[in-house]
């Protein structure tokens, strides 16, 4: 690029950034993703860089971006509030450290590499808060605002019960400073914040698009009642300025202001070696979704304080610290059509088509949209820009629109009328969210309930691949279909030879012996899993006994209700049905529970217990859960004070953990548990 490029790019950069960091800063409603953002940022510091005559006074990275909004008095801070510089990988780790060693003394950047400590905490994805104290006492918190100036938030923040009104907390703690100010962040768990919109939908309300806008739009509500029912976390991480002793460390620091009552993130680590850093930040891009709130990277920091304030400050931005990003986990695009697709049960999805945009590591160019309800209340429509999420392994989702972005030609999502796939007649229950294609003969519903009934069944080599071949050939036209396949037709298939074929067979031949419980959770009927098969069974021990059941009957059972109870009923009042049970009594599967297992006066050892389950455990996490609901245990996804253990596998979820830990929930391994049963039975 040459010398007049750079100039008009640079000058094209800055208009841009100032205008989304006006968006994002003081309008709250930004029409890009951070990440998006960031590489705005990064391209003009790298031309910049390479071209220092074009670095103008009023350059975004010459100054702290933002601006404190109106509506809040200002506040000024008593030292500049920075950001920090950014690193994405190893190299960039070892640059930084480079870039910063030849600032120190000849003989310290000699043993730099070698003499350095080094302390990486979480970079928390929240709102960052400066917190006053007076002489133990809490007389003001603000928000960072652009660096320099903030908000005063101080009636907000009281209402937070992590924020210690009075310093220390402890009477043996650390003696009262005069005066402190610390600077941390407040945010939302994952978790709290699962449940804050599950009640935000149950009551009509518009849930947040994520757990930091909603910790930001929490914290600058003018009413603090409002704040006051939001689950808001402080966590505290540096001193701005103290009276008395100076602190040497980070670490002294992090200790110092954990003696003093705040609450310090525990996920802080302490490294001799800038290998081992890389290496541990290397490792938690693939662990981040364990931590039980959102951070958007990890933050490096020299631990000696003399040495990192040494180094000074370079663009609004100490030299002392950087920060690792992760990958970004959501970005914002185009939503260019929606798709319908069909499952087993004949519930239409909507899917979002999107203008591909890379997300975590991966382009994404389809995401989920929940059901048309949650489309229906978040408003989302074709042509609108959104907000597209991935977070781990977790399908791609849309999570909003970008409502501002609209330039009018966007378009309503209408549920469909006639199924996608055979083009019948679409019904929509009155009171339920789904939609549904009720043609049993149904082709795109036939190719997912083969592959339901394989998985569930146990029975190897039948993904949704062959599972399309035998539907399309015509060799099944339900799934019991498969115990009647010959060899002959499987050869004729693509991809088929003899050992392939006999595999198959085979496996299918296998799956006859599958229990009772089984059979009946892989017919598919509408809420009928694991968990429930196994309630039925024990209330019902034969495929005969079920069918003649009442729905008074099915509905009494302990853990089902009669929204199931009818549904069973709807299932074996079908003729289609009712010959597909026939036509499993003629392929010789097992449709009765043995009878050793009727339940005995003691058989539910776990009755009135709760379990949490986590970790990789020996058997799929579903037959745990189902063998702990027979035994009168009930399965529940996070721990409360209600839960009564936490059962553990390898490599267990941190959240999981760490809220047990504060509980003090009991814990037990996979084979302690089968302990517990035998020890309350004997």
């Amino acid at each position: 690029m040459d010398r007049e490029a750079a100039q008009s790019r640079a000058d094209w950069l800055r208009e841009e950034i100032n205008f989304h960091s006006h968006r994002y800063f003081v309008l709250d409603s930004p029409l890009i993703s951070d990440a998006q953002f960031d590489h705005l940022v990064d391209e003009l510091h790298e031309i910049e860089q390479q071209f220092p005559e074009l670095v103008t006074p009023d350059s975004p990275t010459q100054r702290v971006q933002g601006q404190p909004a109106e509506g809040f008095s200002k506040v000024a801070h008593p030292a500049p509030i920075l950001s920090l510089d950014k690193v994405t990988s190893r190299e960039q780790i070892f640059a930084w450290h480079n870039r910063v060693s030849k600032l120190l003394p000849q003989e310290a950047e000699s043993l730099a590499s070698e003499t350095l400590d080094y302390v990486v905490e979480p970079k928390l994805d929240g709102l960052t808060v400066v917190l006053h104290y007076d002489r133990g006492r809490f007389v003001l918190g603000a928000t960072r605002g652009d660096g320099q100036v903030g908000e005063d938030i101080t009636t907000n923040l009281r209402t937070l019960a992590t924020l210690p009104l009075r310093i220390p907390v402890s009477n043996d703690g650390p003696e009262i400073p005069a005066s402190l100010v610390v600077r941390g962040e407040v945010l939302i768990l994952i978790d709290d914040f699962a449940a804050l919109n599950a009640g935000l939908i149950a009551a009509g309300e518009m849930p947040f698009a994520n757990p930091r806008n909603a910790a930001a739009g929490s914290l600058r509500q003018l009413d603090a009642r409002i704040t006051a029912q939001r689950p808001l976390r402080l966590f505290v991480y540096s001193v701005v300025e103290k009276t008395g002793p100076a602190l040497l460390t980070q670490c002294e620091t992090l200790a110092y202001l954990r003696d003093l009552g705040f609450p310090v993130t525990e996920e802080v680590r302490t490294f001799e070696s800038l290998d081992d850093v890389a290496h541990y930040c290397e490792t938690m891009v693939e662990q981040r979704n364990t931590l039980p709130y959102e951070a958007d990277g990890l933050v490096i920091k020299i631990d000696d304080l003399a040495t990192s304030e040494s180094l000074g400050v370079v663009g609004g931005r100490p030299r002392g610290a950087v920060a690792y990003k992760f990958p970004a986990q959501e970005a914002i695009t185009r939503l260019k059509a929606v798709e319908f697709t069909l499952g087993r049960t004949g519930v239409i999805t909507p899917a979002a088509i999107l203008e591909p945009v890379p997300i975590a590591g991966v382009i994404v160019s389809r995401a989920s949209l929940h059901n048309f309800d949650v489309v229906d209340e978040r408003d989302i429509r074709v042509g609108d820009r959104v907000i597209v999420k991935r977070a781990g392994d977790v399908i791609p989702y849309v999570s909003g629109p970008v409502v501002a972005a609209r330039e009018g030609s966007e378009q309503e999502i209408i549920p469909p009328t006639t199924c996608p796939s055979c083009k019948e007649p679409v019904s929509h229950p009155e009171g339920e969210v789904a939609y549904y294609c009720i043609n049993v003969a149904c082709p795109a519903q036939l190719v997912q309930k083969l592959t339901f009934f394989a998985a569930v069944m146990d029975i190897e080599g039948i993904g949704e691949r062959t599972a399309l071949q035998l539907v399309d050939q015509g060799l099944v036209k339900d799934p019991v279909d498969l115990y009647t396949l010959q060899k002959e037709a499987l050869l004729e298939l693509e991809g088929f030879a003899d050992k392939k074929a006999d595999n198959l067979l085979g496996a299918i031949e296998a799956s006859k012996a599958q229990p009772f419980t089984r059979v009946l959770a892989a017919l598919g009927i509408r809420g009928v899993g694991f968990a429930v098969a196994a309630l039925l069974t024990a209330a019902f021990p034969s495929l005969d006994a079920l069918c003649s059941a009442l729905a008074e009957e099915i509905a009494s059972v302990e853990g089902l209700g009669p929204i199931t109870a009818q549904n069973i009923i709807n299932w074996f009042a079908l003729p289609r049905n009712q010959a597909i049970v026939e036509k499993l009594r003629g392929a010789g599967l097992t449709l009765s529970a043995p009878e050793a297992s009727a339940p005995a006066p003691n058989s539910q050892p776990l009755a009135g217990m709760t379990f949490v389950i986590t970790g990789t455990l020996s058997r799929p996490r579903n037959e745990v859960q189902q063998w702990i609901e027979t035994q009168g245990g009930k399965v529940t996804g996070s721990v409360s004070a209600k839960t009564d253990y936490l059962v553990i596998g390898e490599e267990p979820g941190g959240s999981k953990f760490r809220r047990a830990q504060q509980l003090g929930t009991p814990m037990v391994s996979e084979e302690e548990l089968g302990h517990l049963a035998e020890e309350v039975t004997t």
